[in-house]
């Protein structure tokens, strides 16, 4: 059949993954949930970034790991299935179609309010429409396409960047210990609102277990995803904290955000360069949340894809190749179409559900680490194998069920809503659970990862 004799292009290098990677996370993306946070975390983003960075920086080791050993475009869905079996595989990508269906709807939403305040008389459904064209069609016309626009979009926000930081110290720069130590000091009190906002920061993460999904589409995949992984977390990680800080020390008065927080960042760049910076950090970031909606898009379709050619989802729909294309045609349709709830939801809300689904995601991967190497493992475990494959995925366990319980009670109650969905499917499916979830066979994983 042709979703098994036509496979994807290898075209993809780390270099070019990093940027994918960041492309997806939106260096300038710390200002979608900017207001949402700043206000949960009482003025203390900085901290809640530290906090995200930590526990996603256990949880990025092991999707290191699970790369290594299998390089293939379904992601945490793919080393669940292949390690914890179908069952469990098929409800955690169920739950990771949840986060990644979200990814672009938020940056469809964002494109729309920050385009209507630059451009009050276009209406925001007619900016949101015309995005997920414009996006759709070019996913269609390949990833080395996305990939290419992804390196020139990044420059132009560390451009940006530059100027926002420069900017921000030549206006605020002072000795006082006190005026420099207030966004990183906290008290007792504002720990819950810290690890709440923590939670949220999951999305601003995303992009490096998005690498994982073109795993079908690296040259060298077991080389070049862990380390395009490590960079990008690093890399944003460090970016998203100095921002943020930045952001604090120019505008501390948090409270003003209550209750518009999805504009606090136009508050912030016009106190820091006045109306020019406010129209410049407009085009600078919708043109950011551009590249991220390519390449989230890209990334749920690679995730329908692997689900489809294990055939838990319909074949003919999710496994079709185009044969000139060599891209998922039919699975980038039906993600432009379902990523039309942009024009119904909220920012707020949908932000919190991307984080649902990413740590159910997070948890089972580090899982996933401590049953394939130390579980199943048929050697002696050596004493390094010991700390790197059971204490810290052991620890990202810990650190992603903590913020898990910090998500508010509205994202938990869909996206538990969601999962029930899945399992009804999943019995649907299997016969009451009778039968094994079809998947491919080993034989043709070896081939996948040649």
């Amino acid at each position: 059949m042709q979703h098994n004799a036509v496979r994807m292009k290898r075209v993809l290098t780390t270099p070019a993954l990093v940027f994918f990677g960041l492309a997806y996370m939106v260096p300038l993306g710390i200002f979608t949930t900017y207001g949402q946070v700043t206000v949960l975390s009482e003025g203390h983003l900085p901290v809640a970034y530290i906090i995200t960075l930590s526990a996603i920086l256990f949880t990025a080791l092991s999707y290191c790991r699970m790369t290594s050993e299998l390089p293939l475009s379904g992601s945490a869905y793919s080393y669940v299935q292949k390690t914890f079996g179908g069952n469990l595989g098929f409800l955690v990508g169920w739950t990771q179609l949840l986060d990644y269906l979200f990814l672009p709807i938020i940056n469809y939403i964002a494109i729309g309010i920050f385009m209507h305040e630059a451009f009050p008389s276009i209406p925001m459904g007619v900016i949101i429409c015309a995005t997920i064209f414009i996006v759709t069609s070019l996913n269609i016309l390949g990833i080395k396409l996305v990939s290419s626009m992804n390196m020139l979009i990044i420059l132009m926000q560390l451009v940006f960047i530059a100027v926002f930081l420069y900017l921000c110290f030549q206006t605020t720069f002072t000795l006082d210990v006190d005026a420099l130590l207030v966004p990183i000091t906290f008290a007792q009190n504002q720990v819950s609102g810290l690890f709440a906002g923590a939670a949220v920061l999951c999305l601003a993460f995303l992009g490096f277990d998005a690498i994982s999904t073109m795993a079908e589409e690296t040259k060298d995949a077991k080389r070049a995803l862990p380390r395009a992984i490590m960079y990008t977390v690093f890399i944003a990680g460090t970016l998203f904290i100095i921002i943020s800080y930045s952001a604090h020390l120019i505008y501390p008065a948090w409270q003003d955000f209550i209750p518009n927080t999805d504009t606090a960042s136009l508050e912030v760049m016009k106190k820091v360069g006045g109306a020019l910076m406010a129209s410049s950090f407009i085009m600078a970031y919708v043109i950011g949340v551009f590249a991220s909606a390519m390449t989230s898009q890209a990334s749920i379709v690679r995730i329908f894809y692997a689900m489809g050619r294990e055939g838990v989802l319909p074949k003919s729909v999710f496994a079709y190749i185009h044969p000139r294309l060599q891209t998922p045609v039919i699975s980038i349709i039906f993600v432009g179409i379902t990523s039309l709830f942009a024009l119904v939801l909220s920012l707020s809300m949908v932000a919190s559900m991307i984080s649902f689904g990413a740590l159910i995601a997070f948890t089972f991967v580090n899982l996933t680490v401590i049953k394939h190497f130390i579980i199943d493992s048929k050697e002696k475990v050596s004493a390094k194998t010991l700390f790197t494959c059971l204490v810290l995925p052991s620890i990202g366990v810990l650190l992603t069920l903590w913020l898990w319980t910090s998500l508010d009670k509205e994202a938990l109650t869909v996206g538990l809503i969601w999962l029930s969905v899945g399992a009804a499917y999943l019995a649907l499916i299997t016969r009451g659970f009778r039968k094994t979830p079809p998947s491919i066979s080993a034989e043709e994983v070896d081939l996948i990862i040649g």
